[in-house]
């Protein structure tokens, strides 16, 4: 797959994944805070599938693959 997740959204997804998988494993929240892998690991790998779908990229040029 081709980046398509810039800096500071990755950064961002990065961090609300952590919060929400933290929240569920503190029984903070319900078992959907488990979702939060998807937005960790889109951000982690720098694509994201519903992105590429809508044509969307945040990637700047000269990082793109």
């Amino acid at each position: 797959m081709k980046t398509n997740v810039g800096g500071i959204d990755r950064v961002l997804r990065v961090l609300l994944g952590i919060v929400l998988i933290a929240l569920a494993a503190s029984n903070t929240v319900g078992w959907w805070g488990w979702l939060g892998v998807v937005p960790l690991l889109t951000g982690v790998f720098g694509s994201c599938p519903l992105y590429q779908l809508l044509g969307v990229n945040t990637c700047p040029m000269k990082s793109r693959k």
